[in-house]
C-alpha cells in the first residue's frame, strides 16, 4: 500500500473501535463524522437517529463494552441510551481519539482510482487514501411497508419516535415486533388510550433477567454446550418462567429458539398479562380511520408506527463496489470487500451477542492487516488469500432463518473463533483475548495514565 493513510467514515462505536486499533498499531488515518459529536445513533440529537427516550441496551453491561474498557460498575445491568452515549464519549476521550475526528464533515462520494481511494467531502474538497472503512451504521434508511386502502390517521416509521408522550390520547398500532417494536409497544401500553402491536410471526421471548441475573451473563458464564442441548435447557426454563405465550395472543414461533434474532424484553409480557397492549396479526389494509387485519378483525386507530426495520445503505459509495444480496453487503468476515482491496465495511453484521466487543476483535484484524501491508507483506498476503477464497461458516451450528435480515447474521462465538484462527494463520498472535495488552504495554492504557 503506497499511500498508507486510512479514511474512517463514521464516529459511532464501530468507527471509534477501529480508530483506537489504528492508533495503537501506528497506522495514520483521518476520521470523518457528519454530526457535531461522536456516538452515532446513541446521540438523540443526531439527525436521523432511530433512538428514543426509553431505549436501553439489550445486552448487559457486564458482557458489553469495548475490550479493556468496561462500562462503569455504577451503570445498571442494562444501561440507557444517555449512559451508553456518555460511555462511548469517555472511550474516545480516554484513547485520545477526538483530536483526529473531523466533526460536522460529511463524506459525499468515494471512488477508486488504481490503488488509491478518492474521497470527496460535502464542502467540495477531496482527499486521497490507501484504504477506506465505511462505519456509518445500518439504521439510517427507514423501511416502510405499503398496504392497500386509505388511512385517515397518522402513519410514520418508528425512526421518528422519541417519547411516549406522543401517544397521549391516541389509539396506537405498532407494526413489527423486533426489539425496538417491543420497547415502543410497551411505551404505548403505558401512555396510549389503546395499544396494539401487529406481528407476522411468533417470537421466542427471552426476559432480560433470569434468576436475578442478566440473561446474556448466564450464557457467558455457563459451560459451552451443543446447540441442541442449550436450546433444550433454555426452552424448558422459558416455559417454566413464562408459560404458553399463545394465551396472550402471541403466535407460536415458526422457528426454533436461537434461529432468529432474539426478542429480549421483560416488560412486554407484563403488559400483555394486564391487557395494556393487544397482539394483532398482519395488517391487511386501511379503511379510513380503521386498520383491517388478515384475520378479518379491525380496529380504529389514530397512529400507526412502523417498527419495520431499515434498509442498509452506504449513500457515499456506489452500490457496485460491494456485492449486495438481500439488502446486505456480502463481505468476508462481514468486513472485507472481496472485490476491492482495502475497502471495508465495519459494523455491517447482526449478532446474537454484544456488538462492541466484536467491533474490537475485527477492528484489530483490519488494523494489523493494514499495518503489515507495508511492514510485513507476507502476513498481509495470508489474509489476501483468505479474503479471496475462504468461505467460513459463522453460524455456530445454528440454522438461522432464511431471510434477508439473517443473511448477515453470525453467531458471536463462531465469529470470534474464526477471527482468532485467521490471526494465528497470519502470525497476528495478539488477536486473542488479551489482544490489547502488548500494545498498551508500550504506551500505557488510559486507565494507567490516569
Amino acid at each position: 500500500m503506497g499511500n498508507r493513510r486510512v479514511c474512517v467514515i463514521g464516529a459511532g462505536p464501530a468507527g471509534l473501535s477501529l480508530a483506537r486499533a489504528l492508533r495503537l498499531v501506528g497506522v495514520e488515518y483521518d476520521q470523518y463524522e457528519r454530526h457535531n459529536d461522536v456516538g452515532g445513533i446513541w446521540d438523540l440529537d443526531n439527525p436521523g437517529t432511530p433512538m428514543y427516550e426509553s431505549a436501553h441496551f439489550i445486552s448487559s453491561r457486564q458482557t458489553s463494552g469495548f475490550f479493556d474498557f468496561p462500562m462503569p460498575e455504577h451503570f445498571p445491568d442494562y444501561p440507557g441510551n444517555r449512559q451508553i452515549l456518555a460511555y462511548t464519549r469517555s472511550f474516545a476521550e480516554a484513547y485520545g481519539l477526538l483530536d483526529r475526528i473531523r466533526l460536522g464533515t460529511e463524506v459525499s462520494d468515494v471512488t477508486r482510482s488504481g490503488d488509491d481511494w478518492h474521497v470527496r467531502l460535502a464542502d467540495g474538497s477531496r482527499e486521497v487514501y490507501g484504504a477506506v472503512v465505511c462505519a456509518t451504521g445500518t439504521t439510517w434508511a427507514p423501511r416502510t411497508p405499503c398496504y392497500p386502502g386509505r388511512f385517515d390517521g397518522e402513519a410514520r416509521h418508528s425512526g421518528s419516535y422519541r417519547d411516549l408522550l406522543e401517544f397521549r390520547g391516541k389509539r396506537v398500532l405498532v407494526v413489527g415486533l423486533g426489539n425496538s417494536g417491543a420497547d415502543i409497544a410497551c411505551d404505548a401500553a403505558q401512555a396510549a388510550d389503546a395499544a396494539f402491536v401487529s406481528v407476522r410471526r411468533g417470537y421466542h421471548l427471552i426476559p432480560k433477567h433470569i434468576l436475578g441475573l442478566p440473561a446474556d451473563l448466564i450464557k457467558e458464564q455457563s459451560p459451552a454446550l451443543p446447540v441442541w442441548l442449550e436450546r433444550l435447557l433454555t426452552a424448558g426454563l422459558l416455559r417454566a418462567l413464562q408459560g404458553d405465550l399463545s394465551k396472550y395472543g402471541m403466535p407460536k414461533p415458526d422457528h426454533k429458539l436461537f434461529e432468529s434474532h432474539p426478542l429480549l424484553n421483560s416488560q412486554l409480557l407484563h403488559h400483555l398479562q394486564h391487557g395494556d397492549v393487544a397482539i394483532k396479526p398482519d395488517v391487511a389494509g386501511f379503511d379510513g380511520d380503521r386498520v383491517r387485519f388478515v384475520d378479518g378483525s379491525s380496529e380504529r386507530i389514530d397512529l400507526v408506527l412502523y417498527a419495520t426495520g431499515y434498509d442498509w445503505t452506504i449513500p457515499y459509495l456506489d452500490e457496485d463496489y460491494f456485492v449486495w444480496r438481500g439488502n446486505r453487503p456480502q463481505l468476508y468476515l462481514n468486513t472485507f470487500s472481496r472485490e476491492h482491496r482495502n475497502l471495508f465495511g465495519l459494523g455491517y453484521v447482526e449478532v446474537n451477542s454484544s456488538a462492541y466487543t466484536l467491533f474490537d476483535t475485527i477492528s484489530n484484524l483490519v488494523a494489523q492487516y493494514l499495518r503489515d501491508q507495508v511492514e510485513a507483506p507476507r502476513k498481509a498476503a495470508v489474509l489476501d488469500e483468505l479474503i479471496a477464497r475462504d468461505k467460513p461458516d459463522l453460524s455456530g451450528g445454528i440454522a438461522f432463518l432464511d431471510s434477508a435480515r439473517h443473511s448477515s447474521y453470525v453467531d458471536a462465538g463462531a465469529f470470534r473463533r474464526r477471527i482468532a484462527e485467521v490471526a494465528l494463520r497470519a502470525g497476528w498472535q495478539n488477536l486473542t483475548p488479551g489482544m490489547f495488552a502488548p500494545l498498551q504495554a508500550r504506551s500505557g492504557s488510559p486507565r494507567q495514565r490516569a
